[in-house]
Parts: structure tokens; C-alpha cells; sequence
């Protein structure tokens, strides 16, 4: 298999992990008795007797993120923050793959009935999600700079900035409702839904980036080899 035919796999592992993740929780948390897609996290849907479809949707969008990493730099090309937009995207990709083998604790009344505890694969997740929101915030912004005045990319600066403004935003605003919700300040508070805001935003534009480089990819004619 020569390059350019792994590079255009590797673009489109980039744009289906995304969307394929966000489908899969947005069914699940429609679907899962007991769940609340309003108050709950995403990663909660690991837990459970169907816990392992969210564990699974870790592991396969962090692998095919992973391997858009990796082919990011050279198909994008030169330019500001091509070293660590690119590695930030890679964090982010392993940060999932954490959170898919470390489940977290149950939280916020889910399951129900499970008592609230904390143990240290739950500890582990939560790192791992900070590590995810804040080095996929990190990489819209260095990415940001690549766009910046470039014509070929007219709009993206904008819109990377945006949309690393509605995950960072997203996760700190999602951990003081759970605070707040289970403290019994703010019952039912909307965790659920402030979490996906930023998750879909930052996915989606995970997504379209890959799809962007990919139809330039697609214009190259793929040689045998």
C-alpha cells in the first residue's frame, strides 16, 4: 500500500471517528433506560450493563484521531503551529483512549441506585478528560494561527477560535453544574447538555478539518505501489 493511499484512509478515519462517536452517544443517551442526557456526562454511558459501547466509542475514535494526527502536518502543510497542533491533536486522541480503559465512578444519580464513590480508574478518567478538552481547545487555537491570512482556508481562524472557546467553556461551566448538582445547589442542573455543546463542537471541527484535506487528497491521483 503506498502513501498516499494510507494518508487518504487515515483523512478518513479522521472525518468518521468524530461523527461516529458523537452518533453513538447521541443514541445512547437517548436510549439507555435511567440516563439522563440532560443531567449526565458523556462518559457516564461506560457504566452500566451497556457500558461497553461508550468504552468502545472511546477507543475507536481515539485510535482513528491518532491516525489523522499523524498525517495532519504533511498534508496541511507548512505554516505557524504545524509542530504542535498536530502533537496536541495526538494528545487528545490518546486522551481518549484512557478514558475508554479507565471508566469513571458513577456520579449524578447513574446508574441508578449506585451509590456516588470515588476509586482511582474513575480519578484516571477525569484526568484523561481534562487532557482531552484542554489539548483539543489548545490545538484549535494553534491551528487558528496556520489559517490566519491563509486564502485557501478563508474562515477557519474564526472558527477555530470559536470552537476552542466552546470547549474550554463547555468543560469548565459542565464540572461547576456537577458540583452544584451534587451538592444539591442546583439539582437536575444541565450537565449533560453544556458537556455535549463543546463535545460536538470540537468533534464536528475535528471532522470537517479532515474532510477539508481529504478532498485535497482526493484531487492527487493515488499511484499502485
Amino acid at each position: 500500500m503506498n502513501r498516499p493511499l494510507v494518508t487518504r484512509i487515515l483523512l478518513i478515519g479522521g472525518v468518521v471517528g468524530p461523527l461516529l462517536f458523537i452518533v453513538a452517544f447521541l443514541i445512547e443517551g437517548a436510549t439507555r433506560t435511567g440516563y439522563s442526557a440532560w443531567r449526565n456526562f458523556v462518559s457516564q454511558l461506560s457504566t452500566g450493563d451497556q457500558g461497553w459501547v461508550q468504552i468502545a466509542n472511546f477507543i475507536v475514535c481515539g485510535v482513528l484521531v491518532l491516525g489523522f494526527a499523524l498525517v495532519l502536518r504533511p498534508t496541511l502543510g507548512p505554516g505557524e503551529g504545524m509542530t504542535l497542533g498536530p502533537a496536541l491533536l495526538a494528545v487528545f486522541g490518546l486522551g481518549l483512549l484512557i478514558a475508554g480503559i479507565f471508566v469513571t465512578d458513577p456520579a449524578l444519580g447513574y446508574p441508578p441506585g449506585t451509590p456516588i464513590i470515588r476509586t482511582v480508574h474513575g480519578g484516571i478518567h477525569g484526568i484523561a478528560g481534562l487532557v482531552c478538552f484542554s489539548s483539543l481547545a489548545a490545538a484549535c487555537f494553534v491551528l487558528a494561527r496556520r489559517f490566519r491570512g491563509d486564502p485557501a482556508w478563508k474562515g477557519w481562524a474564526t472558527y477555530s477560535i470559536i470552537t476552542g472557546v466552546l470547549v474550554a467553556a463547555s468543560f469548565v461551566l459542565g464540572i461547576v453544574t456537577s458540583v452544584l448538582d451534587e451538592r444539591g445547589i442546583w439539582p437536575n442542573a444541565p450537565t449533560g447538555i453544556v458537556q455535549r455543546i463543546g463535545i460536538i463542537a470540537g468533534w464536528v471541527w475535528i471532522a470537517l478539518l479532515a474532510l477539508q484535506l481529504l478532498r485535497k487528497q482526493n484531487q492527487e491521483p493515488v499511484t499502485q505501489g
